[in-house]
């Protein structure tokens, strides 16, 4: 990406044809999406890249099981057509998952949940099955330029307790007499928003940080811009743009409310938090994913992720502050009640690595029904003043819901610009083997660098081989690399502790624990983020209370919440 004061300065001079304020994966997206047909796009985000809820989801790209029980049809066949397009445009991003419905004390699975599974196979149909199951999944496991080509998922199957122990072996204490095996998919949530970001930079788009959009620039009642204040600076100026496209997720009817509720009756926006919690694998060894029943009718996922075990998620309506939500004690007592009763542990608050808890914009039908049922289809509003809004949504249909965004603008247009994004590759998968060894960095670190960065893990071992301290882990026994700070810093506008900890790497919730109890690892990031943006000793001890407080605020300890002070 620009470095950002190249992009504030491009931001002032130049004239768009559209700004779209929010830089989570629905506004990256748009922002492809736009730039790619061949709008000049500029977006500008409030906080941090993904710092919202596109930071805080449970980590998969899949259809969504839940829905196929309110008959959500639609919305299902969507989002599996687009789990395979993922598959295929992000291969190092998104990965196939085998997924277990485990069976206990029967011969065979609950019949309904196969009922369920048919349908989800049949749904999912889309590119045929030319290979079989083990050759195709090996190939998209692996992450090469084949993966995507291949992968179709097979359908799903009853397998035996054998089965189901190699892919959960946490359930050795209580085997299942069987299981259903089916296939979904997993990402780092961040790491995609800020790969479509720099896709969108590929194609022309000007995107900042740290940018709070102030008001809407108007001319004759018709918005040709927004007024932003630089967050770090408090200077203000103006972005000027043809179009507004409004994609702050649940911080959409914030912007111009009165114009979007009188106007376009946008229905209330009814935010959903979401906790999750990280725990040792070997304190909850997974191969694959496991749905966990959660009582009420409920499950959870308890799944594999970065080499840790994630469990999640609650989903309770939310009235709070929004820019740091808190994982309260409640959700995860309820989170390890229903872990410990499925896999007969006695796994406590003691044992958690990190949690993290977001908020979901779904969108309210005005039925006093939890938020679980609330709809969690796109919706998009246009108003008088020409500003187009788009919220609700999921991760996976970031790019369902951006090109309906940008159709919007070509039809009100009258121009022909066809989407491009179903063909647009998100980066440049690569092997580990392929990756030049650099004098000290761990064996380990290059097959987490090749799936986080694909082809631009090259650019993270130059930065390694600048200096032995660079090619060093940060936290003990993890893969994340000091160099990835400093990539962070100049290629991808971090500039907080936090940007780098919370969302460049994820150790700041895997690592939560490792972190508070060494304090040097999170000073060694200070500092050399502080020798790419220029910080002396004073700004980096600020930095560090800093980022201290935002964990305390974001309770990814579980830490009594504390207020953050204009976070920058």
């Amino acid at each position: 990406m620009l470095a950002r004061d190249d992009a504030l300065a491009a931001l002032a001079a130049q004239e768009f044809d559209v700004v779209v304020v929010g830089g989570g994966i629905t506004g990256a997206g748009v922002a492809l999406d736009a730039a790619t047909r061949g709008y000049s796009v500029a977006l500008v985000e409030r906080a941090d890249y993904a710092s919202g809820t596109s930071s805080r989801s449970s980590k998969l790209i899949h259809g969504g099981l839940r829905y196929l029980q309110n008959f959500d049809l639609g919305l299902v066949r969507e989002a599996l057509l687009e789990r395979q397009l993922m598959v295929t445009l992000a291969p190092h991003l998104v990965r196939p998952l085998p997924l277990v419905v485990a069976a206990f004390d029967r011969p065979r699975p609950d019949r309904m949940v196969g009922v369920g599974l048919n349908l989800y196979d049949a749904m999912s149909l889309g590119g045929g099955r030319r290979r079989g199951r083990r050759t195709r999944l090996a190939a998209a496991t692996r992450g090469g330029e084949d993966a995507g080509a291949y992968w179709s998922p097979e359908r799903h199957r009853v397998i035996s307790t054998a089965e189901v122990l190699d892919l959960l072996p946490a359930l050795h204490a209580r085997p299942p007499s069987c299981g259903y095996l089916f296939y979904d998919c997993q990402a780092d949530d961040v790491r995609l928003v800020l790969t479509v970001l720099g896709e969108a930079e590929r194609f022309g788009a000007v995107c900042a940080n740290r940018l709070c959009v102030t008001s809407l620039l108007e001319r004759d009642g018709r918005a040709v811009g927004v007024h932003v204040s630089d967050v770090e600076t408090d200077s203000e100026f103006a972005v000027r743009a043809d179009t507004v496209i409004n994609a702050t997720g649940v911080w959409a009817d914030q912007l111009r409310p009165e114009e979007l509720r009188d106007e376009a009756e946008l229905p209330r926006i009814s935010p959903s938090r979401g906790t999750h919690i990280t725990l040792r694998h070997e304190d909850l060894p997974l191969v694959g994913g496991a749905v966990v029943p959660a009582g009420g009718g409920r499950t959870i996922f308890a799944l594999p992720w970065l080499g840790r075990t994630l469990i999640g998620t609650t989903d309770n309506d939310y009235d709070g502050e929004l820019a740091h939500v808190h994982a309260s004690r409640d959700d995860v007592d309820y989170l390890l009640a229903a872990t410990n009763a499925f896999f007969a542990t006695d796994l406590g608050v003691g044992d958690l690595t990190g949690a993290f808890a977001g908020v979901r914009p779904l969108i309210s039908t005005g039925d006093p029904r939890k938020s679980v049922d609330i709809s969690r289809k796109a919706e998009l509003y246009e108003t008088s003043s020409g500003m187009i809004t788009i919220t609700g949504g999921k991760l996976t249909t970031w790019r369902a819901m951006a090109r309906m965004t940008v159709d919007r603008l070509t039809e009100r247009e009258s121009r022909d610009a066809p989407c491009r994004t179903h063909e647009i590759p998100l980066g440049q998968a690569i092997e580990p083997a392929q990756l030049a060894r650099v004098e000290g960095v761990p064996d380990g670190a290059y097959a987490p660098l090749a799936a986080r960065y694909g082809h631009a893990a090259h650019d993270v071992l130059s930065i390694a081989a600048e200096r032995a301290a660079l090619a060093q882990p940060i936290v003990h026994d993890r893969p994340d690399l000091l160099a990835e700070v400093v990539l962070a810093a100049r290629r991808e506008q971090a500039r907080s502790v936090g940007d780098v900890l919370l969302r460049r790497t994820r150790l700041g919730i895997l690592a939560a624990r490792e972190l508070r109890a060494d304090g040097d690892a999170a000073r060694r990031v200070a500092e050399a983020l502080g020798g790419e943006l220029g910080w002396d000793r004073q700004r980096i001890a600020a930095e560090l209370r800093l980022f201290e407080l935002e964990t305390r605020a974001e309770g990814t300890l579980l830490g009594a919440p504390e207020p953050v002070p204009a976070l920058t």
